[in-house]
């Protein structure tokens, strides 16, 4: 491993791929000194982040996630201009994409099959797709996507797209580090809100219908009134936006663009109100704290003395001989005595 961070630096603003990729294995690494080499690295790439658009999406199971991030960023990596007049209607933009794959909670292994699901986008010059395990965290969202975003910030992807596990209420995890959330939904599959928890539903700034092609057009557009109906007794995620609910299909390519122009639409109004820029300043604040929080309980683990009371004590909870809230005052303790962690 080359432990210069100057050689990561520079390759990462260089927009070298090879050198993107090994930053990204660091940011990823649990070894304490890939840890530091890497937030050395990240902290002096954060002056050239920032001007992307983040934008996280998540849905229920076979609602064509894959397919339809895909789609979307076909669309973006290509220049669109006008037929008749050769105008400029939309530049290409360079597309990161983020996608989480679900670990193994007993081996921790991943598939990582995103690449395998997205072959068209696979290959595309301005995309950058990277599979990474969840590791089993809340809401499968990796505990270093964040830093990863900064990385492709920094490397000249100006659309970051975070693609999640599937939805719970534990997604709140990927809004809180993207600036438009989008919940794909499905139509004709029984329930209109197919389980969806009330808490997903309330951080979402968009709902698109996927699948609305061939027969399942009408369904499609009934589902699009039952969400609408659902969203307008719950309140928004933001003051200046209440949350549409688009159609489309990402097999057909129909929609697509009206759902990037409904994100475009959402960045352009909180930017203007100052929204945006308050949410990522607290963005950016939860996601020091979660750190804080983070180290606390690996710094608690590694203590000497609770390593070698937690088997005793874990015991005696498991056989129900302690409560489980007097063996963590216990634990708690050990602190207080210690003065530190």
């Amino acid at each position: 491993m080359i432990d210069d961070p100057q050689y990561y630096i520079q390759g990462v603003l260089e927009q070298n791929r090879r050198i993107l990729s090994r930053t990204i294995t660091l940011v990823e690494s649990s070894l304490p000194a890939h840890r530091e080499l890497a937030q050395t690295i990240v902290d002096a790439l954060l002056p050239y982040t920032g001007k992307s658009v983040r934008l996280g999406i998540t849905g229920v199971p076979g609602v064509g996630k894959s397919t339809f991030i895909e789609s979307l960023g076909m669309m973006l990596v290509r220049e669109k201009t006008h037929p008749l007049k050769k105008i400029k209607l939309r530049k290409a933009h360079n597309v990161a994409v983020l996608a989480v794959d679900p670990s193994s909670t007993r081996s921790g292994g991943s598939v990582l099959a995103d690449k395998t699901r997205m072959e068209k986008l696979s290959v595309e010059e301005r995309a950058f797709i990277r599979p990474s395990p969840s590791g089993g965290t809340l809401g499968g969202v990796a505990r270093k996507t964040r830093e990863t975003m900064l990385v492709c910030e920094a490397a000249g992807f100006d659309v970051i797209i975070v693609e999640t596990v599937g939805v719970g209420q534990s997604e709140t995890a990927v809004a809180s580090m993207v600036d438009f959330f989008l919940v794909l939904m499905l139509a004709g599959a029984g329930d209109e809100l197919q389980g969806i928890k009330k808490g997903v539903l309330e951080i979402a700034d968009g709902l698109a219908v996927n699948k609305a092609d061939g027969d399942n057009v009408e369904k499609a557009n009934h589902a699009k009134k039952e969400y609408e109906s659902a969203l307008h007794f719950l309140n928004p995620s933001t003051y200046s936006w209440t949350a549409p609910v688009l159609t489309c299909s990402a097999r057909e390519m129909s929609g697509i663009e009206g759902v990037w122009n409904m994100v475009l639409e959402y960045i352009d109004k909180l930017g203007t109100t100052g929204e945006l820029a308050e949410k990522r300043r607290k963005q950016a604040l939860d996601w020091m704290w979660s750190l804080v929080e983070e180290g606390l309980r690996e710094r608690f683990r590694r203590n000497t003395e609770i390593k070698d009371l937690l088997p005793a004590i874990t015991g005696d909870v498991e056989r129900g001989e302690t409560a489980a809230t007097l063996a963590a005052a216990r634990l708690l303790s050990l602190l207080d005595k210690n003065g530190s962690v």
